[in-house]
C-alpha cells in the first residue's frame, strides 16, 4: 500500500480514452485528478506493456471480502468496499436483498451515511418489490406488490441516496412505482419478474430504464412468447446488466446481448455477495442460508443460484480472453456505462482530465496490477 504523489505520470501504456485507445499513451495524476498537463518535476511510472483503464463502476453489489452490504456493521460494509476496490471497483453501489421494510428503512439509513461520506456511489434496492415466480435467492414470504407508497418510504429513508429499485412491473403497483421513481430521477429496473413481452414494454414507456441482470430471474427467450428478454434488448431506452461469471450465463448469451444491444447499452456488474473475494464456505444473504462451493453461491435450500463471487478484474478479463469483446467496448460497460446511469459521469467512468483519478493498470495478459482511486495507489503497480 503506498501514499499519494502530488504529481504522477503513467506512461508507455495502452490507455483507454472514451475516444479509443491510445498507443504509448500518458495518463497524468495532479492530487486527487486527472490532469490535462504535466507539471515539473513529477514522477514518472514506466507501465510499458500495461492498460491503463477507467476505474470500474458497479452498480449492482451485495458484499464482498466475507462481509454483506444487506446486514453487516459499518465497518464490515467497508471491508467489502475495500475488497472490491482491490480488484478495480472504484464505485460502488450497495445492494440489498429482500427483508422487513422497517430494517430495509434502518439499512437504508445506514447505508445512506457511507455514501454520504463518499465510500459509496448510492443505494439500490433489490427486492422486496418482486416476483414470488422468479424470486431467486430472495425469501417468499417478505416479498410484496409494489406499492408507491412504500416504495416512496424507503426512498426516503435512504435520504436522496437512493440510485435504483429493482422491480417485478408487471405487478399491481407496478407502473405505478415506475413512474414514481422515474419523476424522482430513480432508476426503475426491471427484474425478478415474469412479465410477458407486452408488460415489459408498458413498464419501459413508463420510465423503466434498466434491465436487472438480463435473463436471469425472468423468464426466457421464446418464438411465441417473447418475454421480457426481447422487449428490454431491443429497445433503445434500456441498459442491460449482464454477469459475466461463466456461472449466470453462458457466453453465447452475453455475445446476444453486446450483439443485439451493442456496448453502449451493457453494464457488467458482480451481483457479488459477502464470499466475492473470500472464499469458499457458508453465509447468509438476508434470512437465507448459502453454501459457497467452488466459487459458486447456492441456496442451501433449493439450490437456487445466490449471487455471485464475483469482482469486476475477473469479469473483465474473461469479457476480453473468453468472449472475444473489444476492449473499448468492454471498459464502456464496466465504466462508462453504469457512471452515466448513475449520474457521476462528470467525475468518474472515463480519464479525462478533470475526472477524479480512478483507475485500473492491467498487464498484457489483463491481469490486474494496479489500482489507483482518487490518486491514490490502492495497489501500485511495479515500475517498468
Amino acid at each position: 500500500m503506498a501514499g499519494r504523489a502530488d504529481s504522477t505520470v503513467l506512461a508507455g501504456a495502452r490507455v483507454v480514452l472514451p475516444t479509443g485507445t491510445v498507443e504509448n499513451g500518458r495518463v497524468i495524476v495532479e492530487g486527487t485528478r486527472i490532469s490535462g498537463s504535466s507539471p515539473e518535476g513529477a514522477r514518472t511510472v514506466d507501465l510499458t506493456g500495461h492498460w491503463v483503464v477507467p476505474g470500474f463502476v458497479d452498480m449492482h453489489n451485495h458484499g464482498g471480502g466475507g462481509a454483506s452490504f444487506t446486514s453487516g456493521t459499518v465497518d464490515e460494509v467497508l471491508t467489502g468496499i475495500r475488497t472490491h476496490r482491490e480488484h478495480g471497483t472504484t464505485t460502488l453501489v450497495a445492494s440489498t436483498v429482500t427483508g422487513e421494510m422497517d430494517f430495509l428503512a434502518q439499512r437504508a439509513g445506514i447505508l445512506s451515511e457511507l455514501v454520504e461520506q463518499g465510500d459509496l456511489a448510492g443505494v439500490h434496492f433489490e427486492g422486496p418489490f418482486i416476483s414470488p415466480c422468479r424470486k431467486g435467492a430472495h425469501s417468499e414470504e417478505l416479498l410484496r406488490h409494489p406499492d408507491p407508497a412504500e416504495v416512496r418510504k424507503l426512498m426516503d429513508a435512504a435520504r436522496g441516496t437512493a440510485k435504483m429499485f429493482t422491480l417485478a412491473t408487471e405487478l399491481p403497483g407496478g407502473i405505478e412505482s415506475v413512474r414514481l421513481l422515474a419523476e424522482h430521477g430513480v432508476i426503475a429496473a426491471i427484474g425478478h419478474t415474469d412479465a410477458t413481452y407486452e408488460q415489459t414494454v408498458e413498464a419501459i414507456d413508463a420510465g423503466a430504464t434498466v434491465a436487472t441482470h438480463l435473463y436471469n430471474a425472468m423468464p426466457a427467450l421464446g418464438h411465441r412468447s417473447p418475454g421480457p428478454i426481447a422487449a428490454l434488448l431491443e429497445d433503445e431506452r434500456i441498459t442491460v446488466e449482464l454477469i459475466n461469471d461463466g456461472t449466470h450465463l453462458h457466453p453465447a448469451a452475453l455475445e446476444l446481448a453486446y450483439h443485439h444491444a451493442g456496448a453502449g447499452r451493457v453494464a457488467l456488474i458482480t451481483d457479488a455477495m459477502d464470499a466475492a473475494g473470500f472464499g469458499d464456505g457458508q453465509y447468509q444473504l438476508g434470512p437465507l442460508a448459502v453454501e459457497v462451493k467452488d466459487g459458486v453461491a447456492r441456496l442451501v435450500e433449493g439450490g437456487s443460484i445466490a449471487g455471485s463471487t464475483l469482482t469486476l478484474d475477473t469479469a473483465f478479463r474473461r469479457a476480453v480472453t473468453i468472449d472475444r469483446i473489444p476492449v473499448d467496448d468492454v471498459v464502456r460497460s464496466i465504466s462508462a456505462n453504469p457512471a452515466r446511469l448513475l449520474g457521476v459521469y462528470d467525475r468518474v467512468g472515463s480519464l479525462d482530465p478533470g475526472k477524479d483519478a480512478d483507475l485500473v493498470v492491467l498487464d498484457g495478459d489483463f491481469a490486474l496490477k494496479g489500482v489507483m482511486r482518487k490518486g491514490e495507489w490502492i495497489i501500485e503497480p511495479k515500475n517498468g
